[in-house]
């Protein structure tokens, strides 16, 4: 889609609404589908606001950053919910936003939460899913799924993808300077790589592919939502890497108590308890409703890989140059 396109596609979304008691918040397409978290969030709010939440949808974190990055200080965003971990530093670098004063103490991510300009909404774990009635034997690690020959890999794009690009950092955490070697290595077996995870899920659901990177709790979704217990997450013996999704407010938000409030609305059990079974997520405060059965307990700190924010902001171009050359070799 063109810039003007994108442009003229903002506009139509806030044209039927009016700013002076309207909440804009940019955020990815599921979270506010009507399957996803986002209908009862808003009704959620609502009522407690006096107001709109209006919801304005991009594909994936990445498209949300790029979004706000292009109309800089004149985004009629008041609060971006749906970056993640992966792209926090990239975003604190634009000068766009403003730091939160929400109470983060009850948050129960690994380590804590302490960041001045984000609050976290969920947090899951990248994992490659298969189908165990298809595959008897399956991989139980990262480089399982990477040195197997036999088995037919989908992925997604690390450019335009926020599992994709996990799975780029993921495989730096675990290779190193041998990730290019590795990504060669994947290449060799690689059913394709597509923009984003919707599609690569849908070929693997087709039978297109032995496994797919997707989330932990995709398999608690097969069997909460489908009563299918097929699908199987595969193990991460070398260890996880996490996704942790957040939300920032703006520093031009023509809303900007508003944007306060709903900023501390997120850690509230109406907000949280959306959470498990409409985004398929863990929640990141204890004081939720019960998890279905089917979610498996949270990996400890010491099965969890991650890579300083500030080198993932440096390097994240080079490392997706490096598997671009990898893998068209």
């Amino acid at each position: 889609m063109s810039i003007k396109s994108l442009l003229g596609t903002a506009a139509l979304a806030f044209a039927s609404v009016s700013s002076a008691q309207t909440l804009n918040v940019y955020t990815y397409d599921s979270f506010a589908s009507e399957w996803g978290p986002g209908p009862k969030v808003k009704q959620a709010f609502e009522a407690q606001c006096d107001c709109e939440l209006n919801f304005v949808t991009l594909d994936s974190s990445v498209g949300i950053l790029s979004r706000v990055q292009l109309e800089g200080s004149e985004s009629q965003a008041d609060v971006l919910l749906g970056l993640d971990l992966n792209v926090m530093q990239a975003a604190k670098q634009t000068g766009l936003l403003a730091k939160h004063g929400v109470d983060t103490s009850n948050v129960t991510t690994p380590g804590g939460w302490s960041d001045e300009y984000f609050v976290p909404f969920d947090q899951g774990y990248f994992s490659f899913i298969y189908n165990s009635e298809a595959i008897t034997t399956p991989p139980k690690s990262l480089k399982d799924v990477v040195e197997n020959q036999d088995l037919r890999v989908i992925y997604q794009d690390p450019r335009t993808s926020t599992p994709g690009l996990g799975l780029l950092l993921w495989m730096k955490a675990v290779y190193g300077e041998q990730a290019d070697d590795a990504w060669q290595t994947l290449a060799q077996h690689t059913v394709t790589v597509t923009k984003g995870w919707s599609d690569s899920y849908s070929l693997f659901l087709k039978g297109e592919a032995d496994v797919v990177l997707s989330y932990t709790t995709s398999e608690a979704y097969h069997v909460v939502a489908e009563g299918e217990h097929k699908y199987k997450a595969v193990s991460a013996s070398e260890g996880y890497y996490p996704q942790i999704e957040v939300a920032a407010m703006l520093k031009e938000s023509a809303n900007s108590e508003l944007a306060e409030q709903f900023m501390a609305f997120i850690l509230q059990p109406e907000f949280q308890n959306t959470i498990a079974t409409n985004n398929w997520m863990y929640p990141v405060i204890e004081d939720v409703e019960p998890l279905p059965d089917a979610f498996t307990a949270l990996p400890s700190d010491d099965q969890v890989l991650t890579l300083p924010a500030e080198q993932v902001a440096k390097q994240r171009q080079r490392w997706i140059n490096e598997w671009l050359d990898a893998t068209t070799r």
